[in-house]
Order: structure tokens, then sequence, then C-alpha cells
């Protein structure tokens, strides 16, 4: 069936600013329209088209036979040689189809064992028009191993476990989470220790620390094989490989299946924006050009991640990139995608030098990459056709308009964008301006500065600001005094109090106002001592920072556990009440002290008061009333706030639980009542007790 074409009409309803642009929406939309309606033509449609790795690497056949497919046009010989032949250059040779696939079938052993014993190496071997024979590593392959006593460069294997050791999933997919609390992690760093970690220990030690936290969604970093450990899984070499780093395929499938029976969501995040350059064990120069996978020359290459760049618009990357998204939903059970470097992969600029000013012409302009973001649409447009459970993220700090709209409406398809302008303002705040400084109205609007029904994943900070070179929030509040002044028998410091209280008013604040999701990195929810840092020259190949220092949060003598424990409660109000799937937050004109202004109510998410000198922020969202006290020393008896809904309110959360480090201030029985005169635009008011540096959150008492 034909892809429907795209009524202009549509696009206009959603954005009439879009009209203009109309055009270039069309065009992109054309274009993904043929390449749809190529795929039904010559491939027997998408579903057959994005199975390519059951057709290229090595498969087995019905008979127990081995076949291998590999495309390299440019070779004029290929053999497949490995320990299985003992390295024969000339044994096994491959046949060319017209496509410049080749092409050779293993058949079983005599005794019926398969031709190539499970997990032993191997290579293709290429002999070029010039006489040149190159040796590569297959571009499907499922397994790679590295052996640094030897050398950095990785091994291929042929993955092939007996059936009794073959990974069988126990529990079905949890449904499609709503109200998405992401936590993002990776595997290799999960460890107190001063090692690479396991996809075991993580499944046996992390899995139900995340539960307990009340996050419903996985993000896996560093999960498709990579040449450098440093490089946090973005220079991938093998795109089929689950990185043998952390352990073996089966043990991953257990990761996935394990999360899946405890209701948590397990998202990858997908590296399709850019390729290491390794020859030897990645993708580059593979049948001897520079352009089989990538673009050829300059535009080919990434000069700031010093990469290679994907070649869109050819009909064979399509395949291995759409099948690849596949694979890795059906061999291993991900429920869905954080796409990595969206806006290098949507503009020719690739982000750099380039700032987005909000400018419609900056997204529809020559500067933007078609290719990549018709490959977006499809991609998305492909999973959500073939697997509506599937979630996806794209990384995009351009903001672009109808990234996250469906492709029918000439969209991009994702379902949120991570809202990358967040943390940046947080780390801008703390950096460079004291706590009399803070604008509430900038932080406000900064927060809720979204596009309308386009959904967004708030977060203060993620495992950028955790590198190094960076410092996270925990460690700009609090610094040198987190090495000792955090235990209990320790003095509560001016610096230490600061810092646990804003921590956690950063942190409801992103959460309950910035998006419809939300996300946090790994550790950072407990306010972790120390940045990460990779084993590198440059530090001597520590795993000192290479790691996650559970045992402080562990410890109850430590303050870090206050930290935790505010982190779990958020999360599970959030899941209870469903803030984050409220409508968008509306936003009021400006609200100081000695204005007023009509502004309507009839959106459940409001906020209601932005108040620079009192330093106080309120708003509404989901039926529960927060009020934040950011002033770095006055507090208020009786603070008059708006709310909309009339009744009795108690608290359903304050930072000033001593439960989570806070001073015991505010009297958790406290009761609220309503009174109904309009106050800040609202139908009504009650007065709360707020004390410096702390959150309030109120729910009508049923």
């Amino acid at each position: 069936m034909p892809t429907p074409p795209l009524d202009p009409k549509v696009v206009i309803d959603i954005d009439g600013y879009l009209r203009p642009n109309i055009p270039a929406i069309m065009q992109r939309y054309d274009a993904y329209k043929t390449w749809r309606d190529t795929f039904d033509k010559y491939e027997g449609g998408y579903d057959k088209f994005t199975q390519g790795y059951l057709k290229f690497g090595l498969n087995l056949g019905p008979k127990g036979e081995v076949i291998y497919r590999e495309w390299a046009p440019n070779a004029q010989e290929a053999y497949l040689i490995g320990e299985f032949n003992e390295w024969n250059r000339t044994s096994h040779p491959m046949t060319r189809d017209d496509f410049g696939v080749w092409e050779i079938t293993i058949q079983p052993l005599p005794s019926g064992q398969c031709g190539i014993p499970h997990d032993s190496k191997l290579k293709i071997s290429m002999v070029l028009p010039s006489g040149e024979r190159i040796e590569r590593l297959p571009v499907w392959v499922k397994r790679v191993t590295q052996d640094l006593k030897v050398s950095p460069v990785y091994e291929a294997r042929f993955w092939n476990p007996p059936k009794e050791e073959v990974y069988k999933f126990k529990n079905p997919r949890p449904p499609k989470p709503t109200n998405i609390r992401v936590y993002e992690a990776h595997v290799g760093i999960s460890t107190a220790e001063g090692r690479v970690g396991t996809y075991k220990e993580f499944t046996r030690d992390i899995l139900k620390r995340i539960k307990d936290l009340g996050y419903n969604v996985i993000q896996l970093m560093a999960v498709m094989e990579h040449a450098y450990y440093a490089s946090f899984g973005y220079q991938v070499t093998s795109f089929f490989a689950a990185s043998s780093r952390y352990g073996t395929p089966e043990d991953l499938k257990e990761l996935v299946d394990t999360a899946h029976g405890m209701g948590l969501t397990v998202l990858l995040d997908i590296v399709h924006s850019h390729a290491c350059k390794n020859v030897l064990d990645g993708l580059n120069e593979f049948d001897g050009t520079d352009h089989l996978y990538f673009h050829e020359g300059g535009k080919g290459r990434h000069d700031l991640w010093d990469s290679r760049l994907f070649n869109y618009g050819s009909h064979e990357v399509l395949r291995f990139l759409l099948s690849n998204l596949r694979f890795w939903v059906e061999e291993y059970g991900f429920d869905g995608f954080r796409f990595d470097g969206v806006t290098s992969m949507m503009y020719l600029h690739h982000g750099i030098g380039a700032g987005f000013s909000g400018g419609y012409h900056e997204y529809f302009g020559d500067a933007v990459d078609q290719e990549a973001v018709v490959y977006l649409m499809l991609a998305n447009e492909i999973l959500h056709s073939l697997f509506p459970h599937l979630i996806t993220i794209a990384e995009d700090v351009s903001g672009m308009p109808l990234l996250c709209k469906p492709t029918g409406q000439g969209g991009v398809g994702f379902d949120y964008r991570l809202s990358m302008a967040v943390p940046d303002m947080w780390i801008k705040l703390l950096k460079h301006k004291g706590d009399d400084q803070w604008n509430m109205g900038d932080i406000v609007h900064t927060l809720t500065n979204r596009r309308h029904g386009e959904k967004s994943i708030a977060y203060a900070e993620s495992h950028d600001q955790a590198l190094v070179g960076d410092k996270t929030i925990a460690f700009w509040l609090m610094d040198k005094e987190m090495y000792t002044n955090m235990s209990d028998l320790t003095p509560m410091t001016d610096v230490i109090a600061r810092g646990l209280s804003l921590h956690k008013l950063i942190r409801l604040l992103t959460n309950s106002l910035g998006g419809e999701g939300y996300l946090n990195f790994e550790g950072n929810e407990f306010g972790h001592p120390e940045w990460l840092d990779f084993p590198r020259e440059g530090n001597g190949n520590s795993f000192h920072y290479a790691r996650r220092q559970w045992n402080v949060v562990d410890d109850p003598l430590l303050r870090y556990r206050y930290l935790n424990n505010f982190d779990a409660a958020m999360n599970k109000l959030a899941g209870k009440y469903g803030w984050l799937d409220a409508p968008q937050v509306r936003i009021s004109p400006l609200k100081t002290e000695d204005s007023s202004h009509s502004a309507s109510t009839s959106s459940q998410a409001y906020v209601s008061l932005k108040h620079e000198g009192d330093k106080v922020i309120v708003f509404e969202r989901a039926g529960l009333l927060f009020v934040f006290n950011f002033h770095p020393s006055a507090s208020y008896t009786d603070y008059r706030v708006g709310v909309e809904t009339p009744g009795e309110y108690v608290i359903a959360l304050t930072s000033d639980d001593p439960a989570y480090g806070g001073f015991g201030n505010v009297d958790l029985k406290t009761r609220y009542w309503t009174r109904p005169e309009k106050w800040n635009e609202r139908s009504n008011w009650l007065q709360v007790y707020v004390p410096s540096r702390t959150c309030l959150v109120l729910v009508k008492d049923k």
C-alpha cells in the first residue's frame, strides 16, 4: 500500500508559524515517502527490509549450516577465514552477486556439529582491485572481544552457544510506561570497586536500587561495542555486538529480562550519529573504500569527534541502521532507544559553532541534512509501527519543531526530546551567580520553555555534567566539604546545609515543572562525591573515578542517604499522582509583588507566582500545589499562595523532613484550609509556613 501524502493543513493546525516552511516539510516528507514506497516495491516492505541481520552476517540455516553474507562491492575476491580453517586464506572462497554481496555456506561436520565452533575467531579476507589483500571483522558480527594484553584491536567471534546455554526470556515486557522517570546507567561503572562491572553484577546489585528509587525506565549506556572504554561508548566499532567488557550476550539478555520482571522498561543508548574511524575492527574502509557506509571526503568526517559520518541516503546503509535498531529490540528485548547526537545528525554543521535562536529558518534552511532527518523519520515510523510499545528519545539541543510529532503529521516521530537547556541553566547559576541573584522568572521560563504538544524529558544533570572537567551539582554546592562534613557525627556546616537543601529543591523543581519525563544519571541522586573519569593515559589508567561509591549512600551515618531518600520519595510521588503526564504547564505572565493581570486558568498546570524579592515559586500540577522558597535566609510565616481547587490540604512531601536531611521546622501534620478569595489569578488561597531553602508539596485531603 503506497504511503499516504502529507496534508499541509495538518502541519499548519499544529503550528501556524510553520506555514512559510511548508515546502521544506513537504520535501522531506516526500523523500521519506519515496523510501517507504521503495521498500514496498523492492524489499517486500519495511518489515522484511529491517530484518537484514537475519540475512547478513553469520546466520544458521535450517540444517545447521552457517550462511555468511557481507556487502563489499569494491572487493575482487573474498574468503572466510578463521580458527575453523586454521586461517587458510584460500580454502573458503565466497561468491558475489550483482549488488556486491558476498556469500558462503559452511556445511555441518560429518558428526553433525556446526562447521564453525562456538566462540571461535574469524575474519573476512578480501583482495582489492589493486591486488592488495585486506582483512576485516564481519560488519554484522554479534560478538567481538578485546585482549588489551595483546592488542587493543578487537577480534570477531562466532557466537552460537549450545541450546542449553542460550538464555530464555521468562518475563513479558512491561506495558509502555507513562510518567517516565529514567535512570541513566553505565554497567561498567556500576561497582564501587576499581574495575569494570559486569552485566550479572548490575542485574544482581543495581536493578533493585533503581526499582526502590521509584524509577520506571532504565537507559543503558555504552552497550554497543566500542573501541575505547574512555569514549563512554560513543566510538562504536561493532554495531550488532554487545560490549564484551561486561560479559556475554546471554548475560545482557538476563539483565533486560530481569528488569522486565521488576516492571522496568529498558532503553538502549543508540549511536547512529557517527562511527569509530578504526579500520581493522570498525566499519571504516571496510572494502578498501572510504565511502561504503559513510560519505566520502570531508562530508564523511566529524572533525570534533574524530569519527566517520554515515551516508543516510544509501539503500544499504539504511538497511544496516534500521536492521540494527530492530536487532536490539528482538534479540535483547530492549524497549526503545535514546538516539545520541540527533542535533549533529540533523544539521550539516553538526551543531558546531551554531547557536539556535529559535528562528524557524534555522530548522528548515540549507543547513539541514535532509537525508539524516528522513532517516530519523523512517526509524521512528518503522519502530512505532512494528513495536507500538517502544519509546524513542532524541538528544537534540536545537529545538527543531515537529521533532516529537508523528511522521504522518509532518514530524520526525520521536516520543520525547531531552531538555538540554535545563542542566546548562543550573550549572551556570551555581557557577556564576550568588543565591540572591537567582532570577525566579528566568528559572521558570527555562523549565517551561518547550514546544506545546511535544514531550520533553527534563533533567538537572546527566552523564555530561558528571564527567571530569565539569562538576556535578552536589560538587558545585559542597565541594571539598563533601569529604569532611557529610557524616552525622560532624557539624552541619552552612555549606552542607545549603548543599543538601538546594540539591533537593533543584531536583524536585526540575522533575515537577520541567517536562513530561524526568532523567537522572546513576549516583547523582545521592550526590555522588566525585566526578566520572574513565581509565586513560592522562590519569595513569586509573579506575578510581570510573565507579559508583554505593558504600557512601549505604552508610547509615552519612548524609548522602538523605538525598537518596528524597529522590525516592519524589519519584514515587510523581508516579502516584502522575504529574509528568499532566497537561503541559501554561506559563502565566511574570508575576511580581505589585503586578496584577488576567490569565486563563483552564489548564490543569499553572504557574501562579514567581516572586523575585521573596525568591518564591508557586504552581499547581496534577492537582498538587508546589511551593519553593529559594531565599538564602528568609523564612515566611502565613505566606499566602493561590490555588484553584478549594478544600483542605495536607503535606505530601517537604524537603524539610528530617528523613531527607531537613531541619524539621515544618510540622508534617499541619492541615491547610483554603479561603474562597481570588489570589494570583487563582480562585482560592491558603497560607503556608515555608522556611528558607525549602519546598512543600500539598495535596487535597480526600
